[in-house]
């Protein structure tokens, strides 16, 4: 079978370096009791890996080509049933690794969804042990970001209230094809020791979401949707700065504050 053609509608930009498609894999070289699963393997050049050093691989492709050549190279796969033709985004993790089984995830994600592959991977915070991957550097970046610093945002906030997250590596755009205008970052997301943050999670979410989509404003003046009508603004030095500024326990703090403010007297 031919190489697959890549399709510029699924954000396809397949990499061709196979050094740097080992150095991904190898991030989860102490993960080799755990399952993995694989998000948009397009021909492979990250499965190949994975599957040599011995981990237990279920890959997810959404475009019909890609399965076709996949069922081809890996036959390994195949008659296991471990190539879904499915769209990730819209996949039940849970009920391919079910009664709460721990997995990792990773990928050469495709730049289009990147985001919303993450915000996927946190419905799952307590099965994923590890999630790590290429993506477009500035969003990689981004997931990186510590407080204080213009690239943080709202992934940024709510992955790092579960995850220590590594930014490790750039890739340039030469080892790709077709190459992509971007430059390309691979990050590590390993999840930490938090079980419960200590607030009430659903409106940590939504503070997180208000506050950035502020982003210029301080969080005075953002999180004023969020008071009850008639209610002051919490009266605390975290008032005064904008959210970018603000660590996750600052956040945990700031949802306490509101929670408090909302309550009847």
């Amino acid at each position: 079978m031919q190489k697959v053609k890549p399709k510029k509608a699924l954000g396809q930009h397949f990499l061709t370096d196979l050094s740097i498609a080992r150095r991904i894999a190898d991030t989860l070289s102490d993960y080799k009791d755990v399952p993995v699963m694989e998000v948009g393997p397009g021909m492979g050049v990250l499965t190949q890996f994975l599957v040599q050093q011995g981990h237990d691989v279920t890959v997810a492709e959404i475009d019909g080509e890609s399965v076709e050549y996949l069922q081809e190279h890996f036959p390994e796969l195949a008659e296991t049933g471990r190539i879904l033709d499915c769209d990730f985004l819209r996949t039940d993790l849970s009920g391919i690794y079910t009664d709460g089984r721990k997995f990792c995830v990773i990928g050469n994600y495709p730049y289009n969804i990147s985001s919303q592959i993450f915000f996927h991977v946190l419905e799952y915070k307590e099965q994923v042990v590890c999630c790590s991957g290429m993506l477009q550097r500035e969003v990689a970046e981004r997931l990186a970001a510590p407080p204080g610093t213009k690239a943080r945002g709202i992934l940024s906030v709510l992955l790092q209230a579960w995850y220590d997250v590594e930014y490790l590596f750039t890739v340039n755009e030469n080892v790709f094809n077709p190459p992509p205008k971007v430059k390309s970052g691979v990050i590590k997301m390993t999840r930490n020791a938090v079980t419960d943050l200590g607030c009430d999670e659903r409106l940590f979410k939504t503070v997180v979401k208000t506050s950035f989509g502020q982003r210029r404003k301080t969080l005075r003046n953002s999180v004023k949707p969020l008071m009850s009508p008639g209610c002051p603004v919490p009266d605390s030095p975290l008032m005064a700065l904008r959210p970018e500024q603000l660590s996750v326990q600052q956040f945990v703090e700031l949802t306490n504050l509101i929670t408090a403010y909302r309550q009847p007297k």
